[in-house]
């Protein structure tokens, strides 16, 4: 049990430190290799912060516990909406100016209702996970053509002033390299330990996926939102959440399916789990889309409401658990 907790903690604070260091070498790597900032921004930024949550959901995959994988993604995306926005908007309301991130909201529903239509029969199949796939690769098509036609986006000058101090480009491919590595490291014993006090406390793979891992592996993005929202970089903060809620379903879902299909899916997952990320990515949209002309924001207010939403959620699952 020590040692599960052990595990736990360390592959929790490795994961966090490789991908910050995984995406600040990746950045830097692209920006000296003349790849525009807003592409850096829309697709590296946004791939890296979702690379935990795709690394530790193909290992999960790998090992034979496709539902921590499933858990990972949804748990990921409850995280992202409930208690990052959540925290962020508190420390300082978003308000949202770019039109690629307005864009990419009504996408992002799109996505959810897919997986919502991919999990109705109760099983996730090989064919689904290639779709899912599919979908990635065609929003990093997308995600290309909008970063070289959005010249001039608001998200655009926030991300140049992020990489205005990047490091070198042996730096930078030192740590693209080093980070991935580490990425997968601490992903392999970060597993381990949630498998182990999965077994330990009799408790699924899918809850311990939900909630420890989904947490965990979600803290990149907790700390690039709060970060970018202190400096006033509010699209970057939304945006990080956003793109990542994406990749999350298409890639980490879609990988840990493809390396090993699920057979069978429990109806609390589609009825729970996926309906509390459908009605947060609704919520998410009509707070920061912003209609008749006006900005999309996410005040105060709306922030404790998210915040008291994942507090809720998270105590029903434990409460169904007989945790209280």
């Amino acid at each position: 049990m020590v040692l599960f907790s052990l595990a736990i903690l360390v592959g929790f604070a490795l994961l966090v430190w490789s991908a910050d260091k995984f995406v600040d070498g990746a950045a830097a790597t692209a920006k000296h290799l003349g790849m525009p900032s807003l592409l850096i921004g829309i697709l590296i930024v946004g791939f890296g912060t979702s690379a935990p949550e795709m690394v530790v959901s193909a290992m999960a995959a790998m090992d034979g516990n496709p539902a921590l994988a499933l858990g990972n993604g949804i748990g990921s995306n409850i995280v992202n909406i409930a208690l990052i926005l959540g925290v962020t908007a508190l420390v300082a309301p978003i308000a949202v100016h770019s039109k690629i991130v307005r864009k990419e909201l009504p996408l992002l529903i799109a996505i959810v209702l897919l997986s919502g239509v991919f999990l109705y029969d109760g099983s996730l199949t090989l064919l689904e996970g290639l779709l899912l796939l599919l979908g990635f690769f065609s929003l990093i098509g997308w995600s290309v053509y909008s970063a070289i036609k959005g010249k001039g986006d608001a998200l655009e000058s926030e991300i140049d002033e992020e990489l205005s101090h990047a490091m070198s480009l042996k730096a930078g491919v030192l740590w693209l390299i080093a980070g991935l590595v580490l990425l997968v490291v601490s992903s392999r014993i970060l597993v381990y330990g949630a498998v182990g006090i999965a077994h330990e406390f009799g408790v699924s793979d899918l809850i311990i996926g939900l909630t420890i891992v989904a947490l965990g592996t979600s803290l990149p993005e907790l700390a690039a939102s709060v970060m970018a929202a202190k400096k006033g970089e509010h699209d970057i903060a939304i945006g990080n959440v956003v793109g990542s809620n994406m990749f999350n379903i298409l890639a980490v879902i879609g990988i840990a399916t493809v390396i090993h299909p699920v057979a069978s899916v429990g109806a609390d997952v589609l009825v729970r789990d996926w309906l509390v990320m459908l009605v947060l990515t609704l919520a998410l949209f009509l707070m920061a889309y912003g209609f008749k002309g006006r900005e999309g924001r996410i005040n105060r207010v709306e922030g404790s409401i998210l915040l008291a939403c994942y507090v809720a959620y998270n105590g029903y699952l434990g409460y169904t658990l007989g945790a209280f």
